[in-house]
């Protein structure tokens, strides 16, 4: 594989990497490039504004959710047909839970040969940067260093101090220098940016940072360190399958108003062949309807979750939970993460939905609903002192805390009788929720934790007849048999459905 490849790092977060990528994919784009956005690590409000500057839905390049087979055969795949992957770091370069620094986002430019540009905050520092620079490029020498922007440059003799110390110590050149502007600055919330879903003015700030990359930075320099790279071993040859389209809502909108068909980006844990020979099936025989509620307040969902659910025989069936006061003819129900402790007013006031969901829910609808879509299906949830109803189906008030109640990776194994795993699955995801259970009835779990926290520290995963209502987060590619197993219930939902309609004569 010869596409043109490039990975966005720096020494720390908050450093500007997420600026700058997002101010790459646009500039890039503009010039008429099909640009596909990856991001190292399982975040979904970074890959929202890197999808919507790239307008191709942006993927999660993760170690402990993956296989490392899975992880590259992903990347091989998504890369088909595309002019430049480009990666987001996360956190600092070399950072990782493991000692030797597999997993870290220099760990990942080695395995996939992608040369690394460095993002340096440059605020109160001058011949300093090169020292910084200096040291990360000799850490692990192996590690594919190649450029450096400067970001937060005060003025011009502040750029040609640093600039003259990096290029006499580091022999790496400066592709750019990017000066202090709060206009560039995107909004912050608990420990990174605020979803692109919440900020109206997002569009103007992604134009705005191209501009600035565009000005700032020497972009065809950039391009040629991107195509300098090796063929990739093992590498998938041809066109590929991936459908490089608009993600979630484009990032809201575009996914709801044109994707309700069987588009989008398939699992890619199949192979091509059996993918298409899916797609030839949908073609022939009705499709199962999945509700998902894609809005403000629930945004965050895997484009290949999406993608598998699709690939695997579901027509997906977007729903605003602030809007949409009924729920539509649909055979499942999809409710992924966000953050509805702040539309919890908004929710509240959608009364008709939230009984909806509670009598189909109490009819048999099987329903999927992580983190906020747990939070969703409890009693009460509580912010900011004040009170709001939610659906009412799980046995549990939601409680705002003002610090993390779990944060990081999980790993689970399946223990509870429950419609979407068999016993002794061994499950990882993530979770990261400022949310905690109180006043919890009688209730099943599904799930073991042996990492992480989960609803209690011991167990996740609320099972009430065919809901599964977890904190825990899942990637359909690190968990393949999740979509098949979710389409699956839809589908005895579907074909249950019939047999009443025909008992009863309607």
């Amino acid at each position: 594989m010869q596409t043109a490849r490039l990975m966005i790092a720096a020494p720390q977060g908050r450093s500007g990497k997420t600026a700058v990528a997002i101010g790459l994919c646009a500039a890039l784009r503009e010039r008429g490039m099909k640009v596909k956005p990856f991001k190292k690590g399982p975040d979904y409000i970074d890959p929202s504004w890197l999808t919507a500057a790239a307008g191709v839905p942006c993927s999660n390049l993760d170690l402990f959710m993956f296989s490392h087979a899975t992880l590259t055969r992903g990347f091989h795949e998504d890369c088909a047909g595309i002019d430049l992957a480009l990666i987001e770091a996360s956190m600092g370069l070399y950072d990782s839970a493991s000692e030797d620094g597999e997993g870290s986002s220099a760990w990942l430019a080695r395995e996939l040969q992608v040369p690394i540009i460095m993002v340096i905050n440059c605020s109160r520092m001058t011949r300093s940067a090169a020292a910084m620079v200096r040291g990360y490029i000799d850490f692990e020498p192996a590690t594919p260093v190649a450029g450096v922007i400067l970001n937060h440059v005060g003025n011009s003799r502040h750029e040609r101090t640093v600039v003259r110390a990096i290029q006499q110590h580091c022999s790496i050149p400066v592709l750019g220098a990017i000066p202090r502007d709060d206009r560039l600055v995107i909004r912050e919330r608990h420990l990174g940016i605020v979803p692109l879903q919440e900020q109206a003015e997002a569009a103007t700030i992604i134009d705005r940072i191209g501009s600035v990359l565009r000005q700032h930075a020497d972009i065809d320099r950039i391009l040629n360190i991107a195509r300098n790279v090796k063929d990739l071993p093992g590498a998938v040859t041809g066109s590929g399958t991936i459908q490089h389209g608009a993600s979630f809502r484009e990032s809201l909108s575009l996914l709801r108003s044109a994707r309700n068909d069987s588009g989008g980006p398939p699992d890619v844990n199949s192979d091509p062949m059996a993918a298409r020979s899916v797609a030839m099936k949908q073609s022939t025989v009705t499709q199962v309807k999945i509700g998902v509620l894609a809005d403000k307040a629930f945004s965050f969902y895997y484009p290949e979750n999406l993608g598998a659910l699709q690939q695997n025989g579901a027509q997906l069936i977007y729903i605003d939970s602030l809007k949409d006061n009924r729920l539509p003819a649909i055979n499942a129900l999809y409710i992924g993460g966000g953050f509805p402790e702040l539309y919890a007013a908004e929710l509240e006031a959608n009364a008709g939905l939230r009984q909806d969901i509670r009598a189909c829910v109490e009819s048999g609808l099987p329903a999927y609903a992580e983190c906020a879509g747990l939070m969703y299906l409890c009693r009460y949830v509580t912010s900011g002192g004040r009170r709001h109803s939610m659906c009412g189906v799980i046995p549990a008030d939601v409680a705002i805390e003002k610090k993390p109640q779990g944060h990081g990776y999980v790993a689970a194994e399946v223990t509870g009788q429950n419609p979407f795993f068999p016993l002794g699955t061994l499950l990882k995801g993530h979770e990261f929720h400022y949310s905690r259970l109180l006043h919890v009835g009688s209730t099943r779990f599904a799930y073991c934790v042996t990492r992480g926290n989960g609803i209690d520290g011991r167990n996740d995963g609320f099972i009430y007849k065919n809901v599964l209502a977890s904190y825990m987060h899942l990637h359909a590619r690190g968990v393949p048999s999740w979509a098949k197993n979710f389409v699956r219930l839809a589908a005895t939902r579907q074909a249950e459905e019939k047999k009443s309609t025909v008992k009863t004569g309607g």
